[in-house]
């Protein structure tokens, strides 16, 4: 055998089909696999010693938002740390382009809204110099050091064609065909398919553009991406009302029985306020696939923990109308007005909607000598000894610390480890919806493979260590069109991931500031990867970055 440019020896291989684990070698050259099992002959031009750790395909995490984030930080840092060799963004109908210059601060204040991703952030480091979803790829290819998946944002798309009427009306039959025929041209040029909405609201409260859509505009949408041969239609539903789920889940199996295409819905997740809920959602994917549908469910192995701080975003005070108008002003005047003693009783009020969530709230950072010692103490906790609501609480400790107090929500939703296992091990759900590179001051997406393998694979033992890497690689690359990439076999792709089932963790979360435009965002930084490999070259290393920059758009 000729000399390789990448030898991995002494590894249990877990190949990412679902199959038993077997020891053995895997050669890559020119990026790609080139031979899997024993490798003999000349050494290769670099030779990485397994000692037995587990090297498997490299993950994919079909839900980010990663899009702004891409444009200055071609990592997608710090995904790659956790095993995640592809990302795909442009979910939930968001996506960079097409844009016009005259609408791009309305897109903008659409991902702020919608995502968390602020204004000064995308000024300082998203510079629009393209305008069709062609161009933004060509401006986001050179340097990426992850693979890249991009969805076309549906409300970008309409509001690309219709102005602000796209949140106004039904589009006309002209409008559609040129919908179509952008879409047909952004398929051509790379993307992975189309994202649309059935909940989101925009800065103004108002619905987004997706969800002025008919069936027949969804309808055409989804036949032009077919014609690609590829695509995928992935939705957020309308969560808050279970019904209304259910009809999206049903609609969207009519969308794939119209075109072929398949669909996404994201996310699927078990709540004590609707005990039931996963399992009719569960039920409804189930007869769309008897239909013939190709409807799958995302979810997420984490529990779905938030931090709120007043000094930040929260897109759990939405709901709260006096709350939600403080959050929109600039942080020196929200200190007056949460401070305000004539808003204190109609603040404490309205927070009483979110007692089972502040029934689950840790003290978590402080700032103030006063509230040094209420870290890890429950808000709950701490109401009953002063005599207050816990809303009146986390008002007065918030103001001694200039709003900045992290006030930890854990184990609310999605938190029951049998209920969750079910839900990722069901067939019709797909590992996804982590949000990574959205909502960046309030939790990390990033970390959920990690997660997935360290509570579900070794605490819990829900999964196979060989099920749990199907469902984060193979699975997903297969249902998704991503054809070379998802597998450890002769003439696949090298993203692969070497790591230590023993010690994997996602690491804890850290509140650091490194985003432009003076943002603050949570991270993790994952343990037990050894080694992170895109397209045959180490990206990441013992959790270092490398100076390898081999990804590219899937």
């Amino acid at each position: 055998m000729g000399t390789n440019r990448l030898v991995i020896r002494d590894a249990q291989i877990i190949d990412g089909t679902g199959a038993p684990a077997f020891h053995g070698d895997v050669a890559v050259e020119n990026g790609r696999i080139v031979a899997v099992g024993k490798v003999d002959g000349a050494a290769g031009a670099t030779e990485i010693q397994a000692g037995g750790r587990v090297l498997a395909p490299g993950f994919i995490d079909i839900h980010t938002h990663y899009d702004p984030q891409i444009c200055w930080d071609r990592l997608a840092t710090p995904s790659l740390e956790h095993g995640v060799t592809t990302v795909v963004f442009g979910n939930c109908s968001l996506s960079l382009a097409p844009v016009r210059p005259e609408h791009r601060r309305k897109l903008v204040k659409m991902f702020e809204k919608i995502e968390d991703i602020k204004e000064p952030t995308f000024n300082e480091g998203v510079p629009f110099s393209w305008e069709s979803f062609g161009d933004y790829l060509t401006f986001i290819r050179p340097g990426l050091g992850i693979n890249v998946g991009a969805l076309v944002g549906h409300s970008a798309l309409r509001y690309y064609v219709m102005g602000t009427e796209a949140q106004e009306r039904v589009a006309t039959d002209a409008e559609i065909a040129e919908m179509c025929r952008l879409l047909e041209e952004a398929m051509a040029d790379g993307a992975m398919g189309l994202s649309i909405s059935y909940v989101d609201i925009d800065e103004n409260g108002k619905a987004v553009p997706s969800r002025y859509a008919d069936m027949r505009e969804k309808v055409a949408l989804c036949q032009a991406m077919a014609k690609s041969g590829r695509g995928v239609l992935q939705t957020v539903p309308y969560f808050i009302d279970i019904e209304r789920q259910l009809a999206n889940i049903r609609e969207l199996g009519e969308l794939s029985l119209a075109s072929g295409v398949t669909c996404s819905i994201a996310p699927i997740v078990f709540s004590p306020l609707g005990p039931q809920n996963w399992r009719r959602s569960l039920d409804e994917l189930e007869a769309q696939q008897a239909r013939g549908a190709k409807v799958f469910g995302q979810s997420m192995p984490r529990t779905f923990d938030i931090n709120i701080r007043l000094s930040e975003t929260s897109f759990l005070l939405y709901s709260l109308p006096s709350w939600n108008a403080i959050m929109d002003k600039p942080v020196a005047e929200r200190l007056g007005l949460f401070g305000d003693p004539a808003a204190r009783q109609r603040l404490v009020m309205e927070g009483a909607a979110l007692t089972p969530l502040l029934m689950n709230t840790l003290i978590g950072q402080t700032y103030a000598p006063e509230n040094a010692g209420l870290t890890g103490r429950t808000l709950a906790d701490i109401a009953r000894e002063r005599g207050k609501a816990m809303p009146d609480v986390m008002l007065d400790i918030a103001l001694v610390d200039g709003l900045r107090t992290e006030f930890q929500i854990r184990g609310a939703i999605h938190a029951d480890p049998e209920i969750v296992g079910n839900i990722l091990d069901h067939p019709l759900i797909h590992i996804g919806g982590s949000d990574a590179g959205a909502h960046i001051a309030q939790f990390c997406g990033a970390g959920d493979t990690a997660y997935m393998l360290e509570r579900f694979v070794r605490d819990y033992g829900r999964l196979t260590l060989e099920r749990a890497v199907h469902r984060m690689t193979g699975e997903l690359a297969r249902d998704w069109g991503i054809v070379d990439r998802g597998t450890i076999a002769v003439g696949m792709a090298a993203d692969l991931v070497i790591f230590d089932p023993a010690t994997v963790s996602r690491g804890a979360e850290i509140f650091v500031a490194d985003f432009p435009g003076g943002a603050n965002r949570y991270v993790r930084h994952a343990e037990g990867f050894d080694k992170v490999i895109v397209n045959g070259e180490i990206v990441v290393d013992r959790g270092a970055y490398t100076e390898a920059r081999t990804g590219t758009i899937v």
